[in-house]
């Protein structure tokens, strides 16, 4: 026997790509897609886990999220034959004398919407972005298991995982980590934090046989209920509300709805006993609404999902060699369906963010503006439009308010930047420029006066007193400033509100652990 065959065998050397993104479905597969258009000849490696990607929640967009998959990615066509077209939020509220569909509080839109926004089958949508970045040059690897990443700052990133085959190692200058709740790189580098302010959980399940909103059968029993609205009601996003919890209601493509029911833990006491779906369904049957939909529905039980403390977000969002993106960088609330939101203007930051390394820019300044954009949109979106609302969710005149306001700021503040100057105004995350501390600062005050109000009315026995056959339909938003300067006269009905009703509790202490 010869030295040489003595020796150990040399590993080969590691494969090089420009970029490695961690997480194949719609943030990740939308990273590489904008990477690829805009630095011709880059090297990009998707690595996924799954064989098939599979639904999830998420299903819903807003304003932005719909700007950003039609007008940045390319997607109208495929959204509009593939999907569905939104008709906006629907809200919903019960009390105690409320027996039927036409007796329930109702705020949503007279008419049909005029901005565009969609009801996503999310396994369908994030293929067909992974196809399209695939197509555009990316090379995807899966199913695989990610081990390990090794960062070094300026340097070559390291990414170890492992496939039937065996494991390999591959380098590249940078690691995007698109893998979702699982957020890799937050939790293996320390940077992982539950919000702790926001102790929400939810259970969700898709569903066959619903009743349809604007059938025939419902129409017919309640004409009145069904003549008072001109558009469609079975294409918005639904929410049933009741005292510290909500639930969503979107129809997907071929006939599915996905129900799903988010609650406070500090309000709601979810059973213990049973079976998940039946749980879910039992907890949705006290509800008069959701009993009429309901009624002849069956879920999915293969299908059935849980999911405990819903928010959380990392302490960094970038280094010179790494950005995370989606729901690896933090989760809000599934409330309004914000993570789409923050899906655009991460992928759209992180893809701009990589363009300047590439084009020669020193790093230190932009990442450190990304961290901390990031980090302040966090948490000013979160203290602007979740912090305490469960606390309200279930009243009727609060929440006409609320959401009025906090439609009017979305469409002015958000919304209006991305139609007016482009993709570069989704490389600036909502309430980070200095004008969003003066927004911000106003949504959490209402916010939380409104939170105080209703505390107040828990403790005297009076929730829900004002949401028995009362209806708001509005007649829709537009980017016009005119739409916009409504908003002055949300604030005079937020003063009347205090002179009112509001001044009763303005000593009263903030919330308890236990939302006393």
């Amino acid at each position: 026997m010869n030295d040489d065959s003595m020796k150990a065998e040399a590993p080969a050397p590691a494969e090089r790509y420009d970029v490695v993104i961690l997480g194949g479905a719609l943030s990740g597969a939308s990273t590489a897609m904008l990477l690829l258009r805009q630095n011709p000849g880059i090297r990009v490696l998707i690595l996924d886990r799954a064989e098939k990607l599979k639904r999830r929640v998420g299903e819903a967009t807003v304003e932005v999220s719909a700007f950003f998959l039609g007008r940045v990615l390319g997607l109208t066509r495929y959204l509009n034959e593939h999907h569905i077209a939104k008709q906006g939020l629907r809200f919903w509220f019960v009390n105690d004398e409320v027996e039927s569909l036409d007796q329930a509080g109702e705020i949503g839109a007279r008419y049909q919407v005029r901005l565009p926004s969609y009801q996503l089958d999310r396994a369908e949508l994030d293929e067909e972005v992974l196809r399209r970045a695939t197509e555009a040059g990316a090379e995807v690897r899966r199913p695989v298991t990610i081990k390990d990443v090794m960062l070094s700052s300026g340097g070559d990133q390291t990414v170890t995982y492992s496939t039937q085959d065996g494991s390999r190692t591959v380098q590249a200058r940078w690691v995007v980590d698109a893998s979702g709740v699982a957020a890799f790189l937050a939790r293996k580098n320390g940077w992982w934090r539950r919000n702790e302010e926001q102790p929400t959980a939810s259970a969700w399940a898709r569903w066959k046989g619903t009743k349809d909103w604007d059938g025939l059968e419902l129409a017919e029993k309640y004409p009145q209920w069904a003549n008072a609205v001109h558009g469609i009601r079975g294409t918005a996003t639904n929410h049933i509300f009741g005292d510290g919890w909500w639930s969503w209601w979107i129809p997907l493509k071929g006939g599915d709805t996905s129900i799903g029911v988010v609650f406070d833990q500090r309000l709601v006491n979810w059973p213990e006993e049973g079976k998940l779906g039946d749980k879910l369904k039992n907890f949705l049957l006290e509800n008069p609404i959701a009993r009429e939909i309901l009624d002849g529905a069956e879920y999915d039980p293969d299908d059935v999902h849980w999911r405990r403390n819903l928010s959380y977000y990392s302490t960094t969002f970038a280094g010179d060699g790494f950005v995370l993106v989606g729901d690896a960088a933090g989760f809000l609330d599934p409330f309004y369906s914000p993570g789409m939101d923050w899906i655009s203007f991460t992928v759209c930051s992180a893809a701009e963010l990589i363009r300047k390394q590439r084009d020669g820019e020193a790093m230190a300044a932009p990442v450190e503006k990304f961290n901390r954009d990031f980090s302040v949109c966090y948490h000013r979106w979160f203290s602007a439009l979740y912090k305490d609302k469960y606390d309200y969710l279930g009243e009727f005149d609060l929440m006409y308010l609320a959401f009025r306001m906090d439609l009017s700021l979305y469409y002015w503040g958000v919304v209006e930047p991305p139609f007016r100057e482009g993709l570069k105004a989704l490389h600036a995350p909502p309430f980070s420029p200095p004008s969003g501390k003066l927004f911000g600062t106003l949504m959490s005050l209402y916010n939380r006066r409104f939170a105080a109000i209703a505390r107040r009315r828990r403790k005297m026995g009076e929730l829900g007193r004002r949401n028995k056959g009362k209806r708001c339909l509005i007649p829709g938003f537009t980017l016009e400033r005119k739409d916009m300067f409504r908003l002055f006269g949300m604030l005079g009905s937020w003063a009347m509100l205090e002179l009112k009703e509001g001044w009763k509790s303005w000593g009263d202490s903030a919330r308890s652990e236990t939302g006393a």
